[in-house]
């Protein structure tokens, strides 16, 4: 069985940014949500989730040792930095949005 929750509840995240781009580190808290992570949790699903806001692409780069995924997000942000008028020019949010996204987890992940 499953059930529907925020990503949050199975992992947490960071965010930060390199120019133009902005990568989202994610980290499970434990093997199993890893495991799951790495299945769901795809460039595509990343990459549908913030919409127009990643104009270049998401690239995934699992990170098995650590237990987390990082994904880069490739023309998202505006010009970055100070070419930016966004009110987030710098990714710093983009974990907090990311955690929000809801996802079918096996209930067994979330004892």
């Amino acid at each position: 069985m499953s059930t529907t929750v925020q990503l949050r509840e199975i992992a947490s995240a960071r965010s930060g940014d390199k120019g133009n781009d902005s990568n989202i580190g994610v980290w499970a808290r434990s093997q199993g949500r890893y495991e799951f992570l790495v299945e769901h949790l795809t460039e595509e699903v990343v990459a549908q989730h913030f919409g127009a806001l990643c104009k270049g692409g998401v690239t995934r780069y699992e990170l098995p040792n650590l237990k987390a995924v990082n994904f880069i997000l490739h023309d998202s942000l505006d010009g970055g930095g100070a070419a930016s008028l966004r009110t987030d020019a710098q990714g710093k949010t983009l974990s907090l949005g990311l955690l929000q996204l809801t996802l079918d987890v096996p209930e067994e992940l979330l004892a």
